[in-house]
């Protein structure tokens, strides 16, 4: 039987966030915002109880907590929303890094095109930023530093905890993309300084079309963000559109998983990662890890098989596992090749040869790997 191996693209759900969604949509059915009712009152309160969930997995306040459709749309709130503060402020200028996902590369191109000044830093070659470069960047008129927590195509761990202890003591705003880490490095976030933080519930086995942005209080003063959407007043005036209460629920219970059983969570995502590299060192095949294993963040490798293409790879893999040669995004052109392998400086053969596996929080089994491995061995030796 086929294993699904691209989690870091869309994790299964929970059992039980699908059963206490289900029980929502047949329960709580009203509109969250319908004030005159009991079925609205009822929806409002699942809202408010999800909310907290959230604000409990990451040790903040409730009212910090904004929903969106997705970390997506949470990363485009948090740059573009930002764009008035900027301009009245004259303080147009954004530090980010090559690697980051396309949801902040291209809001933060489209600010490009309306004037702002960008400074993009390169990761080395393991794939990861240097802090002190990006701290270097940092100008009177910077408003805003973006950095990703965990990158989605090779695992590894940005160093966003020295940045956001820096950038603490400046009047320069922190946004984190923790699409990748929320639910995961659940003590690493809690204890991280930054400003707004993008979530997305469908990567910690909870629904697709929900996530969060977290807009946290500095100094008694949360970032002056202003709407991008237009059509209500709902989530503070900062998102229209009527809530999706059983979304919302869905991802609030994910969060509570998260939280309860984080340790045990940690240690089967070690573990998967020890039985693929013990099954990688066994298996004969020739390969590269592209990222450094110190800060690789335990559900993801990044493999080059040599003289194997990943395309090539893909059909051997077909009907045994599931794994992707880059991010789910970049739909309109499939197999395209990984630009956060180009900016780490990497040759474009292995680059052509780089496959993504990432897995998640329950033992697997991996021999349908071990079929493929087999058959890239074999392909190796032709």
């Amino acid at each position: 039987m086929s294993i699904y191996l691209d989690y870091n693209a869309s994790a299964p759900i929970d059992k039980s966030v699908l059963e206490v969604m289900i029980e929502t949509y047949m329960k709580s059915y009203g509109n969250a915002d319908s004030r005159t009712h009991i079925y609205g009152n009822q929806a409002s309160a699942q809202v408010e109880r999800a909310r907290e969930q959230v604000a409990a997995l990451l040790k903040i306040r409730r009212e910090e907590v904004i929903f969106t459709s997705g970390s997506t749309e949470s990363n485009n709130m948090a740059i573009l929303g930002m764009r008035n503060y900027a301009i009245q402020n004259n303080k147009r200028h954004i530090v980010t890094s090559t690697i980051e996902h396309k949801s902040v590369l291209e809001p933060i191109k489209q600010l490009m095109k309306e004037g702002f000044d960008v400074d993009f830093v390169k990761p080395n070659r393991s794939g990861r930023i240097e802090a002190k470069k990006v701290l270097e960047k940092v100008r009177e008129d910077t408003f805003l530093v973006s950095i990703m927590h965990i990158n989605n195509e090779t695992g590894t761990i940005q160093p966003v905890k020295e940045i956001g202890d820096y950038l603490k003591r400046t009047d320069t705003w922190f946004h984190v993309d923790a699409a990748q880490s929320c639910g995961k490095l659940v003590v690493d976030l809690q204890n991280l300084n930054y400003d707004l933080l993008s979530i997305s519930a469908h990567k910690m086995y909870g629904p697709q079309g929900i996530g969060a942005l977290i807009r946290r209080y500095r100094d008694g003063k949360k970032p002056p963000l202003k709407a991008i959407m237009y059509g209500g007043g709902q989530e503070n005036g900062l998102r229209p559109g009527t809530l999706p209460v059983a979304l919302i629920v869905g991802l609030g219970h994910a969060c509570s998983l998260s939280l309860k059983n984080s340790t045990e969570y940690c240690k089967l995502y070690k573990q998967n990662e020890k039985d693929i590299l013990e099954l990688l060192q066994n298996s004969g095949t020739r390969y590269i890890i592209n990222g450094d294993l110190k800060y690789a963040s335990g559900n993801t490798l990044n493999i080059s098989f040599i003289d194997i293409d990943s395309e090539a790879f893909m059909l051997l893999a077909k009907n045994h596992v599931g794994v992707s040669n880059g991010s789910a995004c970049n739909s309109s052109s499939r197999y395209e090749t990984s630009y956060v392998l180009k900016e780490m400086g990497l040759d474009q053969k292995v680059i052509e040869e780089a496959v993504r596996i990432s897995w998640g929080r329950k033992k697997l089994d991996f021999s349908e790997l071990q079929k493929v491995l087999i058959k890239v061995k074999a392909c190796q030796e032709t």
